[in-house]
Order: C-alpha cells, then sequence, then structure tokens
C-alpha cells in the first residue's frame, strides 16, 4: 500500500490580500486602537508639561508670568482645540472600550461603536470648536 497523494490547496486559497509581514490591516479597530494610544500620550505630555509650568510659580513667580504670556496667541488657541479633541476621543473611545470588555453584544458591534464614537466626538468637537476659536481670534483682533 502507498500513502494517499497529497492535494495542494489553490495559492488563492492559502493567501491573504495583505502582503506578509503586515501588522496592521487598516480596519476600524486598528484605527481606534492607534487614535487611543496616541491621543493618551498627547494627554499625558501635556499634563507633564502642565506640571512643569504650574510648578514654576514656587520657583519664580515672574518666570511664571513669562511663561504664561507665551500661551496667550492664536497657535496656542488652535493647541488648546487639537487638546480637547484629544481628550473627548480618548474619553468617548474609552467609554466604548468599557462596553466592549464587559457586554458580549458590545464585541459584535465594535464597528458600529467606533463609527458612533466618531459621530459623538464630531456632534461634540463642532461647537466648542466654533465657540473657542471665535474667543481666540477676537483676542487678537482686539475685540471682547
Amino acid at each position: 500500500m502507498s500513502a494517499p497523494a497529497r492535494v495542494t490547496p489553490p495559492a488563492s486559497a492559502t493567501t491573504s490580500k495583505v502582503p506578509r509581514g503586515t501588522l496592521y490591516r487598516g480596519n476600524e479597530g486598528m484605527w481606534s486602537w492607534v487614535l487611543h494610544r496616541i491621543t493618551g500620550i498627547a494627554i499625558f505630555f501635556f499634563l507633564l508639561v502642565h506640571i512643569l509650568d504650574t510648578a514654576l510659580i514656587r520657583v519664580s513667580p515672574e518666570a511664571y508670568d513669562a511663561v504664561m504670556s507665551t500661551y496667550k496667541n492664536p497657535l496656542m488657541g488652535i493647541g488648546e482645540v487639537v487638546l480637547v479633541a484629544a481628550v473627548v476621543y480618548h474619553a468617548f473611545n474609552g467609554l466604548r472600550i468599557i462596553l466592549v470588555d464587559f457586554w458580549a453584544w458590545a464585541t459584535r458591534h465594535q464597528r458600529q461603536l467606533w463609527w458612533g464614537v466618531l459621530g459623538l466626538w464630531a456632534v461634540t468637537m463642532l461647537p466648542f470648536t466654533v465657540r473657542h476659536l471665535m474667543f481666540v481670534f477676537s483676542e487678537v483682533g482686539g475685540g471682547n
């Protein structure tokens, strides 16, 4: 008796459409993961700088006032919008992660929940951005 012949599957059945060695697939899960990490790191560094510049008041009130005056410009106003955007995304996505961790239905609907996070983020950020930038640029023009 001889061994049965080995059947080789076609190449299309054994290969993926993503090149070998590619870690990220580009789906919603990957982007939510990446954005959550980026926003978390950005918030961490903001808090680090915030603690350091606030601690400066104990060292030299004049230096503190000088640092605070450098923050009062339109570029920093735009930076504040970016900071709030990072915090809001991180918070909403964190709630999505909690839902996925604790409820099976959320695991099955991760994609829809992430699009919901983005929708809530946009609905939250649009009015804030408009109002905040109105204040930032009215100060530049000398208005109140």
